[in-house]
């Protein structure tokens, strides 16, 4: 849009409070921003020459503008996070961050069960999180398991239940994990207090938990019951040394939220610090890609509404390095000079620092962002340590899996002068192999691979991984050798779990030494080959296109197979199975068509 245009629509733009909306001529979303004023902000997009060539060229590629006023520079800030996040226009921030965090969800039913999940469902029920780490989630509820009596069945403890005396207590009961509420062992009331005790665990704040178990010990000693007191001596130790292990800062700080960040040219990296009860609780560090001409305190505003979101946090203080205007009314803001805030800031730093040379290291390992004749040295030292014929400037890795006996997949990935030529990369869907046969899949991928090669007059690899080691590599090359290559090129076998390297013919393999550039490159390789199999099961699995092989068998329907899996877990078990244990569980009938599709024959 010209600056001739912009005038005639100029008197036409409010100022007041809102968010714009850049649109390009085929309707792409390409900018979404936050104005007090929305006239003068988006004038000066117009009115002004721009050094910046990015902000150039969305200036010209404006073809319609919306706006949407809001009540509050508040409120614009949060609709705009929104609507970044929603569409990730071309030139806004990008942040990036696709994971899905474990939240721990109390149930909304009666006796509630507290457990991990990554699902939010609106059903009622309390989540308590997000959490950084599956681990310290795990942490927390075996902390919790150890020390409050609560049930983990799934029945359904309705009171007419209860009353009709429909369930019996488990071994859980009987461990002392749970006080029975399924046989009305246990109070409603009871239980909730239960549960008032998981909350202040979960939410950081052991104090209270700790005092009444210190009274009740107390209370037993007293009765001469030193068996019970003992019992609560171990749990007060073990809340103890669960304290004990984070990171305390000093209570009276309370619950703050800690923000530091580091740019490096058109990347920045945000560190977060969410303290509770003034314990560090979560640490998460983000990186955001900077489009336009946006300022530290810009970049650092918006990760900071992102990351609060994500988290659900309310503290009602902003630990910074430098003021910013962040527009929630009723939180502070603080750019501390000493004390507990000061150094909480400075871990904050060591954090980001920390994240962004592992960024770097990583980055140095993928040979992304070297030099020529760096990438060239290491694919030098490569030809070198394997004694290449040719300098290994283009090489293939595949890859087979299968899904809990599902149809195989299999992947291969292209490297060419050191670095991922994505385009290049092939998924397979085998189609000659009946059932779960690797080495049968490999055969045929990499006859398909090079027989198409051939055809299409395509340049070959110098070198060919083969991730699986000595049976997949005799796959490989019966296909390898059925096509004339033999000599073409060199293919290796790379075993899975001590990363040794094995030739064609040779009994003995070989190993590179673990830091050598050589084997961080063929790591490099394998982990980009698992990285894009793996995605592209997920895929299949989310369109619905993976049907178990029982469900191939015909005569076996949906249920029947679904029956089957639920008793021996996968299509492997239930091959290994006697025609007589299938029996029991499907009947003789279709039992004989699930056994001669596994066996050729009948029992």
């Amino acid at each position: 849009m010209t600056s001739n245009a912009f005038q005639q629509l100029a008197h036409t733009i409010p100022s007041h409070a809102g968010i714009y909306k850049y649109y390009g001529e085929d309707g792409e979303l390409l900018y979404v921003g936050k104005a007090k004023n929305l006239r003068k902000r988006v004038s000066s997009y117009f009115v002004k020459h721009h050094d910046n060539f990015k902000t150039r060229k969305l200036v010209e590629s404006i073809d319609r503008i919306e706006f949407t006023i809001v009540d509050s520079e508040q409120d614009a800030f949060l609709l705009e996070n929104s609507l970044i996040k929603q569409f990730r226009p071309k030139y806004n921030i990008d942040l990036k961050d696709d994971k899905t965090y474990p939240f721990i969800v109390i149930k909304h039913e009666p006796f509630p069960r507290v457990f991990l999940t990554r699902r939010v469902i609106k059903d009622g029920s309390e989540y308590l999180g997000p959490y950084t780490s599956v681990q310290k989630v795990r942490e927390l509820l075996e902390v919790i398991k150890y020390n409050i009596p609560l049930r983990t069945c799934s029945l359904n403890l309705s009171q007419q239940n209860i009353r009709k005396g429909k369930f019996k207590v488990c071994l859980e009961y009987h461990l002392g994990n749970c006080k029975g509420p399924c046989e009305g062992l246990q109070s409603e009331e009871d239980y909730r207090d239960h549960l008032k005790q998981v909350k202040d665990i979960l939410k950081g704040n052991l104090s209270p938990v700790l005092q009444m178990f210190k009274s009740r010990m107390q209370e037993h000693a007293q009765n001469l019951e030193f068996e019970k007191a003992e019992i609560m001596r171990k749990k007060i130790d073990s809340l103890q040394e669960y304290q004990s292990k984070s990171t305390i800062v000093n209570t009276r700080v309370g619950h703050i939220d800690v923000f530091s960040i580091l740019t490096d040219g058109e990347h920045a990296y945000v560190n977060y610090l969410r303290v509770l009860h003034g314990t560090i609780s979560d640490t998460k560090t983000v990186t955001l890609e900077k489009k336009l001409e946006e300022t530290d305190e810009e970049v650092l505003t918006y990760a900071i509404g992102y990351l609060r979101d994500a988290f659900n946090s309310h503290s009602r203080e902003i630990v910074v390095p430098f003021p910013i205007g962040y527009p929630e009314e009723q939180v502070e803001i603080t750019v501390p000079r000493g004390g507990d805030k000061k150094k909480l800031l400075e871990l904050s730093q060591k954090n980001v620092n920390y994240f962004k040379e592992e960024l770097r290291r990583k980055k140095i390992l993928h040979l992304e962002g070297k030099s020529d004749s760096e990438k060239k040295k290491v694919l030098y030292q490569l030809q070198a340590d394997l004694e290449l014929a040719a300098l290994p400037t283009h090489i293939e890795c595949f890859d087979n899996s299968n899904f809990q006996g599902s149809y195989p997949v299999s992947a291969c990935v292209v490297f060419k002068d050191g670095v991922a030529s994505k385009k290049d990369y092939r998924h397979f869907n085998i189609k000659t192999v009946e059932g779960i046969n690797d080495f049968a899949s490999m055969t045929e991928v990499v006859r398909r691979r090079y027989s198409r090669l051939l055809a299409e007059q395509q340049p070959l690899p110098q070198l060919v991984i083969i991730d699986g080691g000595k049976g997949q590599l005799g796959a490989a090359m019966q296909s390898i050798r059925d096509l004339g290559l033999v000599g073409s090129m060199t293919v290796i076998g790379l075993a899975k779990n001590e990363e040794e390297i094995f030739f064609p013919g040779d009994k003995e393999s070989i190993k590179l030494p673990f830091d050598s550039e050589s084997l961080k490159l063929i790591r490099r390789i394998r982990d980009e080959v698992h990285r894009f199999g793996i995605t592209f099961h997920r895929q299949k699995r989310s369109k619905g296109t993976f049907k178990n092989e029982l469900e191939s068998i015909k005569g076996i329907g949906k249920n029947t197979a679904t029956q089957l899996l639920k008793t021996f877990r996968s299509v492997n078990k239930v091959k290994e199975q006697s025609f007589e244990n299938i029996s029991q569980e499907i009947g003789p009938s279709k039992a004989k068509l699930v056994w001669e599709h596994f066996h050729g024959q009948s029992q």
